[in-house]
């Protein structure tokens, strides 16, 4: 496994108004083969942070490199990104999107998508729109899931998702990316999300991170839950 991280962001910063910071000096490194959870209140800067690293935003300053590359048109080869909104056309059919992803990425597995969708019952020629939005959301996370990268980037990856898929949606974060990869999660759902976490940053407003580490260990030297933690600092 390749030493060099898979991300890396320098004082990285972006403002949507001027004197309103979205993200101010933001420092974040993230090694290869861990799941990071990005958490903090709504505001705080989460989407922005994963558009700015997958190119749909560009900083104001600082620095993002992904796999030791500076970000470029280049290494979006490297990234995954799974919207917080569903973008996929709505008169589209499931199959259509798998023919749309194989053409379009070299890296996208049909086979393991084909058997996601199988699993979660969602037939291959349904229109988007004769499914639920759980269900469309499930459908754009298996086609994100289903490509062999180096970066996943999942905006609230379980938020319109049934209670009883998410167990089987977060064993398929886990279980189908290859030990090089990272995975970042932002999501408000902590206590579901948690147990598939191997490090944590609590994000704030104006986006600085306030506290970060391993999850494990945070957990041992502190006696409580990362959501337990995540209340305490974010009380109203």
């Amino acid at each position: 496994m390749s030493n060099t991280p898979v991300l890396k962001c320098e004082n990285l910063c972006k403002a949507y108004k001027p004197g309103k910071p979205v993200l101010r000096n933001f420092d974040l490194t993230i090694e290869p083969g861990r799941i990071v959870g990005l958490l903090g209140p709504n505001g705080c800067g989460k989407s922005t942070f994963l558009k700015l690293v997958s190119g749909l935003l560009v900083p104001d300053g600082g620095k993002i490199e992904i796999c030791g590359e500076e970000r470029s048109e280049n290494s979006n080869a490297y990234i995954s990104l799974l919207p917080e909104r569903t973008y996929f056309d709505s008169r589209s059919r499931v199959n259509e999107l798998i023919s749309l992803f194989s053409d379009f990425y070299e890296d996208f597995d049909s086979e393991v998508a084909c058997k996601m969708l199988n699993d979660l019952h969602i037939p291959l020629d349904a229109k988007l729109k004769t499914l639920s939005k759980g269900m469309k959301e499930k459908v754009q996370l298996i086609m994100v899931m289903s490509r062999k990268t180096r970066l996943y980037l999942l905006d609230e990856p379980i938020g319109g998702v049934d209670p009883a898929s998410r167990e089987y949606i977060l064993n398929t974060i886990i279980t189908n990316y290859n030990p090089e990869a990272s995975i970042i999660i932002t999501t408000h759902l902590i206590a579901d999300i948690e147990p598939v976490l191997d490090d944590f940053a609590f994000m704030t407003y104006g986006g600085e991170i306030v506290r970060m580490g391993n999850a494990d260990t945070v957990r041992e030297a502190t006696g409580k839950t990362l959501d337990e933690l995540f209340r305490e600092e974010f009380r109203c």
